[in-house]
């Protein structure tokens, strides 16, 4: 039987070419798309192509079949440079935390620092190195109303820094 009409042709193997492409890539419209595109490589190239039906449709489902490993292929390897780019994207993330939070430390002990010298060393045992108002009264041997008074007062002076900063 030999072909000489496209159209012929395309009614007699676009349907099952259609579901041979769905079954290698499971996308209905991209099946459509290299069935349409294996037609035209076979016009194309059909003076280099046997006129025999058995030639004509290998070399269909071929191109389908070789269009179809190429696209499972390109997915594959856009997926693992997603991977590669979404890990380290992540980890600059993570950087970009760590160096904000180191700033934004830096600031606080710098508000820290310009408090008067027995609020700041108060307010420093009790926010940074976590002291309990009992240890520290303990530590510095003054009443824990004291403590408590300098911690309050460290805290309205850097509140209203801060604010004055923003």
């Amino acid at each position: 039987m030999t072909f000489h009409s496209i159209d012929l042709l395309f009614r007699i193997y676009y349907k099952p070419l259609c579901k041979f492409a769905q079954q290698l890539i499971s996308d209905v419209e991209l099946a459509k798309d290299l069935v349409q595109d294996a037609f035209i490589a076979y016009w194309n190239n059909k003076e280099s192509i046997a006129d025999h039906e058995i030639a004509i449709k290998n070399f269909l489902y071929s191109s389908i079949r070789y269009a179809c490993y190429n696209i499972s292929r390109h997915v594959k390897v856009q997926e693992r440079y997603f991977k590669i780019h979404q890990a380290a994207l992540y980890e600059d993330s993570l950087l970009l935390q760590d160096m904000i939070r180191a700033e934004q430390l830096e600031a606080i002990y710098r508000l820290i620092n310009t408090l008067p010298k027995a609020c700041m060393h108060i307010f420093y045992l009790g926010y940074v190195e976590d002291l309990s108002n009992t240890d520290i009264a303990k530590k510095l041997g003054i009443s824990i109303n004291t403590v408590k008074t300098q911690k309050r007062r460290g805290l309205k002076m850097i509140r209203e820094k801060i604010n004055d900063l923003f």
